[in-house]
Parts: structure tokens; sequence; C-alpha cells
């Protein structure tokens, strides 16, 4: 957040920057890069190895976090060969990338309630090159997220809870969940924007009701931003104002349908010094871009549609995925009925 020569907030460092004025930052914020993760459902989590180093070798020299590889799913529920493997994250898989992870970069993987075999497939933390493992539930799966929760804690590693779709979850079933979630072992409760349908004022809402739950419980809000409505990152802005410590972020904004808060935006934004944007704008132009014409993410007037309606981007997906994309309007009409 930036502040005058004068008066830098008190919370901040000062930094001067070679235009001359001072700017601050929060030195408690971190960012999490979710690139492969979030981008890998745009083509079943299929990445070359190439691609997913140099990913991690952006974040490693740009100062990042956080790195999310995948998922950790069940290969029980899962067609063979349908997915790559950044929706399993082995050990194997992972250290064939990142090795022994010799760097200050944490690594992370994502974990669905009621979708993992996380009793057996998320090792002891003393076996594993993962930090941090981040659940991801929706409202009615939180028994059973909570009980990943305390396993995946349990086992050494930093928890987060990523509660998703929350745009259409009733105020009385998310201050029920929010009450148990501050009473878990969990660092963090994200704010998940899944539909992109957020606007400034309901992050605001949902920041605030977040943080009343987490900070007297010693936890963290963070924020996971789509960008349907083209808000990723004014809203991640939002939620960094209000006090969210923990942003996601992807190269490119590569990630399902919309995608999201781009990271170079992010990084540009929060005028750390210990963020390197350039890493980061390397990462994009030489390997996340060519990638655009065959992914297909991004701001689109489906993508667009969908957000209004506060809707699964499914319909969305299919209508681009199309040999022979359909007509706008018949999709407007088809969507909205």
């Amino acid at each position: 957040i930036m502040a005058t020569k004068t008066e830098p907030t008190k919370t901040a460092k000062p930094k001067e920057t070679p235009a001359g004025r001072w700017v601050s930052y929060r030195p408690e914020i971190k960012v999490l890069d979710c690139t492969i993760r979030d981008g890998g459902l745009m083509n079943n989590h299929k990445f070359d190895d190439q691609v997913v180093k140099a990913v991690y070798t952006a974040c490693v020299e740009a100062g990042v976090d956080y790195m999310e590889l995948g998922y950790k799913a069940s290969r029980k529920i899962i067609v063979p060969g349908e997915h790559g493997a950044w929706k399993y994250c082995t050990e194997e898989d992972m250290r064939r990338i990142v090795g022994d992870n010799p760097t200050p970069l944490k690594l992370t993987v994502m974990a669905d309630a009621e979708r993992s075999d996380y009793h057996e497939d998320i090792l002891p933390k003393n076996q594993s090159v993962i930090d941090m493992v981040r659940v991801a539930t929706y409202i009615s799966q939180i028994p059973p997220a909570l009980e990943m929760v305390k396993d995946a804690h349990d086992k050494g590693y930093e928890t987060t809870v990523n509660l998703m779709a929350v745009s259409t979850v009733p105020e009385y079933e998310l201050n029920e969940g929010l009450e148990m979630l501050a009473r878990s072992e969990t660092k963090a409760v994200y704010v998940v924007d899944s539909f992109g349908t957020l606007y400034s004022e309901q992050v605001e809402y949902l920041v605030r009701k977040y943080l009343h739950y987490c900070k007297a419980a010693g936890k963290e809000v963070g924020m996971h931003a789509h960008n349907n409505l083209q808000l990723g990152f004014a809203n991640t802005i939002e939620a960094i104002v209000l006090g969210a410590n923990m942003l996601d972020a992807t190269m490119a904004g590569l990630g399902r349908g919309a995608g999201n808060c781009p990271m170079e935006l992010l990084i540009g934004f929060l005028h750390n010094p210990k963020y390197n944007l350039l890493p980061v704008l390397r990462c994009v132009q030489d390997t996340v871009e060519p990638m655009r014409s065959k992914l297909m993410w991004g701001f689109d007037l489906p993508y667009m549609l969908t957000g209004f309606l506060n809707q699964h981007p499914r319909a969305a997906i299919k209508f681009k995925e199309a040999k022979s994309p359909g007509d706008i309007v018949d999709f407007y009409n088809e969507v909205w009925e």
C-alpha cells in the first residue's frame, strides 16, 4: 500500500523508489503461485516438465513464498491416463523437478475433500519435499475437510483451507463453517471466488467476516480470485487493504476458465523489495504466453456470462472447446434461462 514520504504506515518498512516516492509494504504478506495447479485444470494437468521447472525457477528467483505443484487426487476414482502427473504429485514426480528444493520457496499441494486418499498419499513431512497441504472444500464437506487438516498438521505440514464457491453459500452456513474452521489446526482460511462473480463490496464483506472468525484464533485470511469479470486483481487488492495476508496468483493469470489474479500485477503492486518482477516477466513471455492459443484461458465473453450468473464456468469451457463454437448470443440465451 502506498504512503507519502512524511507519513509511512506504522506496520510497513519504507523504501525510496527511483521516482523519489516512498512506498510501504506489509512484510507479513505471503504470495502463493498456483499456476501449475489451477492452470492444470485447462489441460488435465499434462504440463511438460520444462514448463513446471520454468515456473518453479521463476518463483525461486522472484522471491515468491509458496508454489503449488498440483493436486493430491485419488487414483482410485479417476480414469487411468486421463490426467497428467500434476493431478497426483507423487514424490518421484515432484523431486524430478525440484530435487530436495534447497531454496527458501515452500512447496504446496491441494487435496480436495472426499477426493483424496490422504492417509496413504500424503507422507509424513520428513519424507516429503512438500511444506504445506491446502485442503479444498465445499461448505457441506467441512467435517471431512477438518479431518484432512488434522491429518496433515499431525504429519508436520502447514495447512490452509480453501472454502470454495463462497458466493453460493447461505449466511448461516458460512458462519457455522467459519466457526468450525477457526477451531481447527489450519494456518489460514481462504476466500475463494470460484466463479469470478464477486464485486469489491462483497469481497469487503467476506474478508471482514473471515477476519472476525480467524484473527481471534490466530489464523490468517487468504484470497483466491478468478477473473470472469476482469476483477481478479482488483478484488485481491481489496482483500489486501482489508488485511488478508495469504494471496494466490498465477503467471499471466493462467488458471481455470477466465484465469486468476496475474502474478506480474500482484508482484508489481506489493512494492516489497524481496519480490523481483523480472523473473516473472521472463516466465510469462517465454513459457506461459506461448500456451495461450492452445489452453485458451483468460477473460472472454462466455466466462463473463457465467460470472454474471454466479455459475461454474463448465458451460463456457465447453462452448469454447467446441470445434465450431456457436454464437455468443445463443450461448447467452442458453445460460440465461
